[in-house]
């Protein structure tokens, strides 16, 4: 039990109260943990999970710990970072048109980008898609389509880790690139109909809700785990602010939507690997940024502290 020192006095529970303050006891390597986390997920619980960078280290650890992680597509280089093909999802927006062409509809007016002076096609929602033919691509998304929604049909727990807020937006018909990159771009292709913007905390929050009632739909035992990323932008397309101001409001509005979101569903959880990284291993002392030229992701360390402490919430032995 942690005490205030000052008026009105009040006893909070241990992990109520900041590491260190006043009287109570100082970071140990354990991260607070509220009492009475009701999800469970053993090495039998089947897990889905999509986001960035960071999802493909859950990803990794969930394989490697022979937990009961769901993949499809395994030859697809599209599904190292999630359950299927999906490619990394860096916004909510990409994880809508996820969900709304596995379970509901998606149709862009340019579904394909077709690179320019050649015959291959580019994929502009799943960043690495190349293929030979218009055909051909038509042909492997119908059977990604099928095995989408395979792979969240059999979930019981999906993990959604949410990026950033920075969107490439469609001035037509709204829908969301993954990014303007690859070939198509690259070549010189069209890009004039697509504008950046930063995306808000409602529009995150209504995508967020979209993706609950089609889960709700169609796999209403599902449970969900919400996750921010703590891999910062690499870099910013804004012209206001510097690019760690812009990942800290990426990353502080997704948290307020992430808060709101979970508490509205009794099957919706938030797992704190942001607070993890950014503060926790911050307050032992340590850096939780990576070497090298990524220096904006978390490095191998900070990574096991926080899926230690995934097991030690969820699994409890």
């Amino acid at each position: 039990m942690a005490r205030s020192e000052v008026h009105p006095f009040h006893d909070f529970l241990q992990w109520q109260v900041w590491p260190g303050s006043y009287k109570n006891p100082p970071v140990d390597g354990n991260f607070p943990c509220p009492d009475g986390i009701a999800l469970r997920i053993d090495k039998q619980t089947a897990i889905v999970s999509m986001g960035s960078c960071f999802a493909r280290e859950i990803k990794k650890v969930l394989v490697q710990q022979e937990y009961n992680y769901i993949v499809e597509e395994r030859d697809n280089p599209a599904s190292a970072h999630a359950s299927a093909a999906w490619e990394r999802t860096y916004n909510s927006f990409s994880m809508r048109q996820i969900f709304a062409y596995t379970f509901d509809r998606f149709t862009p007016q340019l579904r394909w980008w077709k690179v320019p002076g050649e015959d291959r096609v580019q994929d502009p929602y799943r960043r690495i898609m190349l293929y030979d033919s218009l055909e051909e691509a038509q042909v492997d998304f119908a059977a990604h389509v099928a095995a989408s929604r395979r792979v969240l049909k059999r979930a019981e727990v999906l993990i959604l880790t949410l990026g950033l807020t920075e969107i490439w937006e469609d001035t037509e018909d709204g829908s969301v690139i993954c990014l303007p990159s690859g070939p198509y771009p690259n070549n010189g292709g069209d890009m004039s109909r697509y504008r950046f913007r930063v995306s808000r905390y409602q529009e995150n929050l209504d995508n967020l809700e979209y993706i609950y009632s089609l889960m709700a739909a169609h796999n209403p035992e599902c449970k969900i785990v919400i996750t921010v990323s703590p891999v910062h932008l690499w870099a910013t397309f804004r012209k206001d602010l510097d690019v760690i101001s812009a990942s800290c409001n990426s990353k502080s509005t997704l948290r307020a939507v992430a808060d709101e979101f979970v508490s509205k569903y009794d099957n919706v959880f938030y797992f704190p690997a942001f607070e993890m990284a950014t503060i926790y291993t911050m307050l032992q002392g340590k850096s939780y940024f990576a070497d090298g030229k990524e220096n904006f992701h978390v490095n191998r360390k900070t990574v096991q502290f926080i899926m230690d402490h995934f097991f030690k919430y969820y699994n409890p032995q």
